[in-house]
């Protein structure tokens, strides 16, 4: 039966070996369709010839099927020279997967890559042939054209360059257009790890666009398009993108602090995410000390280290739940007496804080109820007018705010405890524990 389907095909359409085999692709392993197409025409080559030796006149133009619908050079043996008709399905483009290969492996040359996969998109013309052929005859376990040539493709480069296919999270994928061809070759994102420490105020996490001109350049800000002149962000990810030679980057961090706290201790967890690196390994240690040159004593990082994408998403998660340790200057409105600072931090250990989203930030963030935990506060008296604070708490928490109380938005606070305006002065960040 499989024999006749394939005689049937042949007679009806010229079909080159790969097209002839892909329709039986699924059936028989550790074989190419370019090897069952000639196996299934050779079987009919030589039974028509055993037909004809018979003395089976018939025969004779199944084998001129074969040599001019088949391109079967033991049939062209047998008939003569016969005048080749192009395969109905591909028009000749499965003949020329080489050619693809070396367009490929051209490409990929500059990159730096270990391994890659190969995508290939079909033009619809090719595709609706193959998928009317297909249902004309009833293939029951063929398989694509675009599985095929992504196969053959990558099997090639993979000899030419050395480097090895991946299926799963290759470092690089190529796209290839057929008939084309058109080649376009896109690096998988490449994420580096590390904490980053701010030690100096008035610097945001991220660059801030002026909100005049949108990052454009005007009057306010000087032509250049920022509210503030330097960010972690640019501190850190500038020298990341030359390293890679990438497109661009993204900054992900564990939360941020505020533009006027500093994040000391152990550092805030962050991802840099580069996208279009031509690199992917360089000397993490030597680019460490470059990012922290660039700092100039404002920013510093640590424990630079390749990482993925789940990181990232690690990352994100764990800054709402991340245990958070700050140490703030507080200064109220009136005096309190020692006994008075040491109850005020028994009553916030263990207490659950209801937040509505802060007045400061209502522009940018949805208002809506927060509950976090303080999990200690320690309170050192100043004078009977200015405490040092140092909480931990549940990440997520606006610690000014707690102090505050934000015109009731935060309840408890440090205002409502004592009965009195409390104001944050100064705000450290000393620790983001999140186990990343």
């Amino acid at each position: 039966m499989l024999i006749e389907k394939a005689r049937s095909m042949l007679q009806k359409y010229p079909l080159c070996d790969s097209c002839l085999g892909r329709q039986f692709g699924g059936l028989g392993r550790g074989v190419t369709n370019i090897e069952r197409g000639f196996a299934l025409k050779l079987v009919m080559a030589m039974g028509a010839h055993m037909e004809l030796k018979r003395g089976e006149v018939a025969a004779e133009e199944t084998l001129r099927v074969l040599a001019v619908n088949g391109g079967h050079a033991p049939a062209v043996n047998l008939v003569g020279q016969v005048t080749k008709r192009e395969c109905y399905i591909c028009g000749g483009i499965m003949e020329r997967i080489g050619d693809y290969a070396v367009e490929v492996a051209d490409a990929l040359k500059g990159y730096d890559y270990k391994n890659f996969l190969v995508g290939v998109k079909v033009s619809g013309e090719l595709a609706e042939r193959e998928d009317a052929v297909k249902s004309e005859f009833g293939i029951e376990f063929g398989e694509s054209m675009k599985m095929e040539a992504s196969r053959e493709i990558g099997k090639l480069v993979s000899k030419a360059t050395g480097k090895a296919v991946e299926f799963s999270k290759p470092d690089v994928v190529v796209t290839v257009e057929i008939p084309g061809p058109k080649v376009e070759v896109s690096p998988m994102p490449l994420f580096i790890f590390g904490r980053y420490k701010k030690l100096a105020r008035g610097i945001p996490q991220s660059k801030w666009d002026c909100t005049h001109c949108r990052g454009k350049g005007c009057e306010v800000c000087h032509g250049t398009g920022k509210i503030y002149p330097i960010s972690v962000e640019e501190i850190v990810c500038g020298p990341v993108l030359r390293a890679a030679g990438g497109k661009e980057t993204k900054f992900h961090g564990a939360g941020r602090e505020d533009v006027d706290a500093t994040m000391v201790g152990n550092g805030r967890p962050f991802v840099v995410e580069i996208r279009k690196a031509k690199v992917r390994e360089f000397d993490l240690k030597a680019l460490e000390d470059e990012i922290n040159e660039g700092g100039n004593g404002m920013v510093e990082v640590t424990g630079l280290k390749v990482s993925d994408r789940k990181t990232v998403r690690r990352l994100k998660e764990g800054a709402k739940v991340a245990e958070k340790v700050y140490r703030a200057l507080v200064e109220l409105d009136h005096d309190i007496s020692e006994e008075e600072g040491g109850a005020l931090g028994k009553s916030f250990n263990g207490c659950v804080i209801n937040q509505l989203t802060p007045n400061r930030v209502l522009h940018r963030r949805a208002d809506r109820l927060r509950l976090k935990k303080v999990y200690e506060m320690s309170v050192k008296m100043i004078d009977p007018r200015h405490l040092e604070l140092v909480v931990r708490c549940q990440g997520g928490l606006y610690v000014k705010e707690l102090i505050s109380g934000d015109g009731g938005r935060t309840t408890p606070s440090v205002s409502e405890r004592l009965g009195c305006g409390a104001r944050c002065t100064e705000l450290d960040v000393i620790a983001v524990n999140e186990g990343v």
